[in-house]
């Protein structure tokens, strides 16, 4: 794997771990440093080569849970005190609140959180996000002229787009998104366009990945994703006749939810623990995510990916929302399942 503009930061951070190895946070040890254990809901193919880069430049051990991010942050909130993890790494701000209010993540070093827009860390500091992912419209310009373009994730449900919207209501992204408007707009607005688009006869897809072969295919017109579906597969074939767009400025449309990650209240290493969290912040990993996740950094300073929409752009086009108050999946469902939708 090549890395682009490499840091001098992992270089840094190793000499730091050599040198107060003995100093360990609440106060472990140099054998308490030799391992973390790490519950992953980032897949292993994006995360694996960071771990391996930090194994090798720190001499500390992951020993790593992968799974799905709900159903570690339930297994973290069933095993209590019990837990062997030092570390939550999830997909969703909204699991990392549900483990944060339950009282399971401690509070980050003040370092940590510095200078970070507030879209990136939440209110408490027990988590920060490693990376960003933002809501789109992905459509065929073929089939979709500029003027057709909505300008509101609302205007999906207007007559001139029935049968042409793609959307995943099974989908976890696409139920974090549900509830956000939740969050913003409340739920008997939230229940009127979920009603609609179902009305409106959108087409059902079973995940992001299937919209956007949809849309390629000419079964839907455009679809409602995340931004870097379509970027990884343009990766892949240059020639895919598609575009994605924002809605405008502050609309729910454009929700950009994290990748984040924080301790776990009952970590036996807590040294090793803010370590990781330091390599996931530092330049080299920042410009892995956006060079080769196509994830949104939470820096200015990576080299800009030519393919995302600029830093700024991004903290323009966000909806101002808290995103541990996403942790309400049952009540979405639960909406979802009254509208039609499931």
């Amino acid at each position: 794997m090549q890395y682009r503009n490499r840091s001098v930061g992992g270089v840094i951070l190793a000499i730091v771990l050599a040198l107060t190895s003995t100093y360990a946070f609440g106060g472990g040890t140099h054998e308490d440093s030799a391992s973390i254990t790490l519950y992953s809901g980032r897949g292993e193919s994006l995360v694996a080569p960071l771990i391996e880069r930090f194994e090798q430049e720190t001499g500390i051990t992951v020993d790593v849970r992968y799974g799905g991010t709900s159903e570690l942050a339930v297994l973290l909130q069933e095993e209590g005190d019990r837990s062997p993890a030092d570390l939550f790494w999830a997909q969703d701000g909204g699991a990392l609140g549900a483990v944060a209010r339950a009282g399971l993540l401690s509070r980050l070093p003040d370092d940590l959180l510095a200078d970070l827009p507030d879209i990136y860390r939440n209110d408490t500091g027990e988590w920060v996000a490693t990376s960003g992912r933002a809501r789109v419209l992905v459509y065929h310009p073929d089939r979709v002229s500029d003027d057709e373009l909505p300008s509101s994730v609302f205007e999906l449900t207007d007559s001139q787009y029935a049968g042409r919207v793609g959307w995943a209501p099974t989908n976890g992204s696409f139920q974090s998104f549900v509830t956000a408007m939740r969050v913003l707009h409340g739920d008997g607005t939230t229940g009127e366009w979920l009603e609609g688009m179902v009305a409106n006869d959108s087409q059902a897809f079973r995940n992001n990945t299937a919209i956007v072969e949809g849309v390629a295919a000419g079964e839907a017109d455009m679809g409602i994703v995340n931004h870097y579906y379509l970027l990884r597969m343009l990766d892949d074939d240059p020639d895919l006749p598609l575009g994605q767009v924002f809605f405008d400025e502050g609309d729910v449309g454009n929700l950009v939810n994290v990748a984040g990650i924080g301790i776990v209240a009952t970590a036996s290493n807590h040294y090793g623990a803010q370590a990781f969290i330091r390599f996931l912040l530092d330049l080299e990993s920042q410009q892995y995510f956006t060079d080769e996740v196509f994830e949104y950094p939470i820096t200015d300073e990576v080299v800009q990916n030519p393919e995302l929409e600029s830093f700024a752009r991004l903290l323009e086009v966000s909806p101002a929302l808290n995103l541990d108050d996403l942790d309400d999946l049952d009540g979405t469902l639960d909406l979802l399942r009254s509208a039609g939708a499931l």
